[in-house]
């Protein structure tokens, strides 16, 4: 993932932080869609974390990497039930938050270049792994979660089955990336804050059979813990082990 991407979606975190508590971020996807998203969902407590949200904390275990942490609210919690969390995010705004917000352990670091480990938990998010781009990215990012994890650790990552509408608009954006010979969850998209837009950049929302597909050939086993009926779901990956 590009940092310049991510500058608004930062830039937005740290001012809701800093008391524009009415900060807005407007996600534009390349067909012209504009969805405007309120940065106080970043900031969430955990009254008001979603049942995704509750089921992945709740599977936590060891030490954690918190891999795309935004404003590190799930990491918070982590940390004031004792886990050892490393949080890291690719934009430097979102790293100055958490350090303010009271987290111990952050860096400005991707995930896909990142050397710490190993790990227990890898924490993925908000959909973060819609960081990785592309069906190609998530191989990458599969194959190299392998050196970040310890053997009996596991992946814990969010994402949507964008087969689950019935918007037309949504239904003609996943045809036009069929007939471009993409995977239909391949988005392309930027971010923007007060009026300062990031470059174009791709976010992958992946449905659990192909995630469970392209884990298989990576090389971990993939279960789905939680699904809801819009096409959120939870899954956990586990290594499989070699022979």
């Amino acid at each position: 993932m590009n940092p310049e991407a991510m500058q608004p979606f930062g830039k937005a975190l740290l001012a809701y932080f800093e008391g524009d508590t009415a900060a807005e971020l407007t996600i534009r996807r390349d067909d012209g869609r504009e969805t405007p998203l309120p940065v106080s969902w970043f900031f969430r407590d955990a009254s008001r974390f979603t049942p995704v949200d509750r089921a992945a904390l709740e599977h936590c275990a060891g030490r954690v990497l918190d891999a795309g942490a935004g404003t590190g609210l799930h990491s918070l919690v982590l940390q004031q039930r004792g886990l050892r969390v490393v949080a890291i995010d690719v934009s430097p705004h979102a790293v100055t938050v958490m350090k303010r917000r009271g987290l111990t352990e952050v860096r400005s670091a991707d995930v896909l270049e990142f050397q710490g480990g190993p790990f227990d938990t890898l924490l993925m998010m908000g959909h973060g792994i819609g960081m990785v781009e592309t069906i190609d990215g998530l191989d990458r990012f599969l194959a190299h979660a392998r050196s970040l994890i310890a053997e009996n650790g596991q992946i814990l990552l969010d994402s949507m089955d964008v087969r689950v509408t019935d918007d037309a608009g949504n239904l003609a954006y996943q045809e036009a990336n069929r007939k471009a010979g993409r995977y239909i969850g391949e988005i392309r998209m930027q971010f923007e804050f007060r009026r300062q837009q990031g470059p174009v950049c791709g976010w992958l929302q992946v449905d659990s059979d192909t995630l469970t597909d392209h884990s298989a050939l990576a090389g971990w086993r993939c279960a789905i813990i939680h699904r809801e009926t819009d096409g959120n779901y939870l899954a956990r990956l586990t290594q499989r082990r070699r022979p």
